[in-house]
């Protein structure tokens, strides 16, 4: 009865299991196959196995998450994708929205479409707003575009008709039209991913879904095949980007629910340490080899973002999709950031990433840049004997090299140039972790702020320090803790469909009963019956009348207009600032959260036995502090011998088997009963 979690991150594949029988966990981790990423899961089940004894033939669980699908998005390697559209909207794939987020940039240019305009194919056909049939749709267009198809050798078709959220009716007889026609593609229609308005998006949604559905299927199916023959032959989930999961069939349909899937397992595992410690505000970072992603947990529940964008910056729009994605800022500053001097002289840090090869400078495997890695190195965080558990030898050396090639034009001494290399990544994840806290209405003051990672835990301190958390809390495992998560979170589905009205009792009255019917599909979803142990919730996007966007508020059977439009003002008034109680509200969209309810991994309550700071300390290591306190002895703790509930001060570091914790001067550590580690400043009280 083993439940067993991979995820396939830029420099390593992290594995998990955990025994139901007795609480044993099993963890492994090798480095990343970007050549075919399933090679990865099995080196590291085989090394869990070599290790850990891990038998495969007693799991009984098996989720994976990883990186496949935006790896195709953004290297641009999907399948030939064509599209289908409603006679006269062939561009507005192209055309997209009128705004520019780089308002001034007069060489601005809107990113390439996925499919190029010869590949989008009009047919004629119509229906208007309310879904009735405004001009039928006509088979005989079909022929010529069937033609094209087989010539240009397309993978996919996505089929995208006007108003089709509103009736499907033409889709369904396009997409049954092509699936006979073209046997050797796959077929996506619009209103089997998105049933939202907003043509733009919807276009961009179905689109990215066909240009990557054939490679997920492909890649679940050799997943498949290699588990197998290592008798693994359990049910096989994936971690979708909406904090849930989902099985390999239905992930296959919809394979855009797993655009953010690895890092969404780190959010339903920082909800699981926030729920364990009481803790209802959880701010979260996970820092690994290429990018930090942090993200917000409010009221116990992961913040999904309703306008997620692919590829959006400051200075691009990115690609708008309209599927759940737990609301992630993601950064590129992560272990395997290069450092580097701009043309005007300046030190940066990423986006560009080492990667697991040749990887930073101390792993001795070809890299020659400086990483953030070998700076964390180089002002002694990291062991080079006991790092990633003694598999892996660091060459100081070669780190201090690298490092030394920035340092000798900035005149800095090389642990000068390693500190500010860590200084500039820090202020990179501070900002990225004000964006998804102060920029959307919550105080980090309010949270306690979790971090995982290989390298989140050498910088968490500081962070939490600078952002005033309540607590910093470095979870067990935190090395690979998004493998962790996988097996906290449970199966999820979200539906989501656009219905205007302009709020009033009878609106309430219909938006319960549409609830009800969505209830029934979530069921059969899940292909449980009426009693399945299904936890619902209801949730409502409304606006001001004459505004273009709304905000998602709770919805109850009991609502009056009153209590709804009180929501509504709150919620409004905490992402803008203000609220108009006269005006006039409209609903716009109505989301179904469905959750199955099942087993998730926990942590026991350890037993203080054998446990003491005399039986933790592995002996004594100097860390760089910076000019003012210059290199200062820090006590080593290993993290699985530390005293239970006893207040330790730092400074000092804890070593695992997947990461090194750095507590400051002046801020103490603590160890729950739960193995839950947890810093914070000397002289506050309470957890």
């Amino acid at each position: 009865m083993i439940r067993l979690a991979t995820d396939v991150g830029g420099t390593f594949t992290d594995l998990v299991g955990y025994d139901e029988r007795n609480g044993r966990l099993f963890t492994a981790k090798s480095l990343t196959t970007t050549e075919d990423q399933s090679k990865g899961v099995l080196d590291a089940i085989s090394a869990c196995e070599a290790t850990d004894g891990l038998a495969t033939r007693d799991v009984t669980f098996f989720a994976h998450g990883g990186t496949t699908v935006i790896n195709a998005i953004t290297e641009r390697k999907g399948v030939r994708t064509a599209l289908v559209t409603t006679a006269g909207f062939r561009d507005v794939l192209e055309i997209g929205r009128g705004n520019r987020p780089d308002l001034y940039n007069l060489q601005f240019k809107s990113p390439e479409p996925f499919v190029p305009r010869h590949l989008r194919f009009e047919v004629r056909e119509r229906m208007d707003a309310r879904g009735n049939v405004v001009l039928p749709f006509e088979e005989a267009d079909l022929a010529s575009i069937i033609a094209a198809c087989k010539a240009e050798q397309i993978e996919a078709v996505a089929i995208l008709f006007l108003h089709s959220y509103a009736n499907p009716l033409h889709e369904e007889m396009c997409a049954r039209l092509l699936v006979a026609a073209l046997p050797e593609a796959t077929v996506c229609a619009s209103h089997a991913v998105s049933r939202q308005w907003r043509e733009y998006e919807r276009s961009n949604t179905v689109v990215l879904n066909a240009y990557v559905q054939p490679i997920i299927q492909r890649y679940f199916e050799r997943l498949e095949r290699a588990l197998m023959a290592r008798d693994l032959t359990c049910p096989y989930y994936a971690m979708q980007s909406n904090g849930g999961i989902s099985t390999f069939d239905q992930a296959t349909a919809r394979p855009l629910t797993l655009v953010e899937s690895g890092p969404a397992g780190g959010v339903a595992g920082a909800a699981c340490i926030g729920r364990l410690l009481g803790e209802s505000e959880v701010l979260h970072l996970d820092v690994g080899g290429t990018t930090a992603k942090c993200s917000l947990i409010h009221e116990g529940r992961p913040t999904l973002n309703v306008d997620y964008k692919l590829e959006h910056t400051r200075i691009t729009p990115g690609h708008p999709v309209q599927v759940p994605v737990v609301d992630i800022v993601e950064i590129g500053s992560g272990g395997g950031s290069i450092a580097h001097l701009d043309k005007q002289g300046r030190l940066r840090v990423g986006p560009e990433s080492a990667g697991s090869s040749p990887g930073p400078a101390c792993y001795n495997r070809g890299g020659t840049r400086p990483t953030l890695t070998d700076a964390l190195v180089v002002i002694g965080i990291f062991d080079p004997q006991s790092f990633a558990g003694g598999t892996m030898r660091l060459d100081v050396p070669k780190a201090s090299e690298a490092i030394a090639s920035v340092a000798g034009p900035l005149a800095m001494s090389v642990e000068d140039a390693a500190l500010a290399i860590i200084e500039i990544a820090h202020a990179s994840m501070i900002n990225a972790l004000k964006l998804v806290t102060v920029q959307r209405g919550h105080d980090p003051r309010d949270s306690i702020f979790i971090i995982s990672g290989g390298a989140g835990p050498a910088l968490a301190s500081r962070l939490g320090r600078d952002l005033a958390v309540k607590a910093t809390i470095v979870p067990p495992h935190s090395g690979i803790f998004s493998a962790w998560g996988m097996l906290a979170a449970e199966p999820r589905a979200d539906f989501r469909s656009t219905w205007f009205a302009p709020l009033s009792h009878e609106a309430l009255a219909a938006l319960a009963e549409r609830f009800s019917g969505l209830e029934r599909e979530a069921t059969t979803y899940f292909a449980k019956d009426e009693d399945a142990p299904i936890r619902f919730l209801y949730q409502v996007e409304a606006r001001y009348r004459g505004q273009e966007h709304g905000v998602f508020v709770g919805f109850s059977v009991d609502d009056t207009v009153e209590s709804f439009s009180e929501r509504l003002h709150a919620a409004h008034e905490r992402a803008y600032a203000f609220r108009l109680t006269t005006t006039p509200v409209e609903i716009t969209t109505i989301h179904l959260e469905a959750v199955l309810e099942g087993p998730v991994i926990t942590l026991s309550v350890q037993s203080p036995a054998g446990r003491s700071l005399e039986a933790a300390l592995k002996g004594e290591r100097r860390v760089y502090f910076g000019r003012d306190s210059g290199w200062l002895p820090c006590p080593v703790y290993d993290r699985l011998a530390l005293p239970i509930e006893q207040d330790i001060p730092g400074p000092l570091l804890v070593e695992e088997a997947t990461t090194t914790s750095l507590v400051q001067p002046d801020q103490v550590l603590n160890l729950t009963a739960n193995g839950i580690m947890v810093i914070r400043e000397a002289g506050r009280g309470g957890r």
